[in-house]
């Protein structure tokens, strides 16, 4: 049997995601990352509340994605807000760009998150963003179900 791995996984959510943003569909892609990027990223230091996925020339890349520099990195110090590449299917690349091209469209990072295999995936989302009327719904279904919740107890 192989032993149990005992550290701990790595998941960053954007919670402003789900607020802003009604979420149609949900795709997992690959991210490219440089070696003190990983690391920030495991030690919990990234950023992702302005983040938003765009598409260039047939290829997906992530802006706004803050990951912090890594402090015992010698001589290849990342920058912190560059462009990351998506690493994605042609298949789905096409399916987001048919969608992207539709009124009100957008992709949005969800989550960052690491794998069974200690990979870095990053949860992207494609849908239209919310009104001022549903953000306002939202709170007050929540507001609701949190009652709800400690009357029960």
């Amino acid at each position: 049997m192989a032993a149990k791995d005992n550290r701990k996984r790595v998941e960053i959510v954007n919670r402003k995601a789900g607020f802003n943003f009604h979420i149609e569909q949900k795709y997992e892609a690959g991210i490219a990352l440089l070696g003190g990027e990983v690391k920030s990223i495991r030690n919990g230091n990234v950023n992702m509340g302005d983040a938003y996925c765009v598409l260039d020339e047939g290829e997906m890349y992530v802006l706004h994605l803050h990951i912090s520099e890594f402090k015992q990195v010698s001589y290849n110090v990342h920058e912190p807000m560059r462009q990351r590449k998506l690493l994605l299917n042609k298949q789905e690349i096409k399916k987001i760009e048919g969608k992207i091209k539709t009124k009100g469209y957008t992709v949005f990072p969800i989550r960052l998150y690491e794998n069974e295999r200690g990979i870095l995936k990053l949860e992207i989302g494609l849908g239209q963003g919310k009104k001022t009327f549903d953000k306002r719904d939202d709170l007050k279904e929540r507001d609701i179900a949190r009652e709800m919740q400690r009357t029960k107890i």
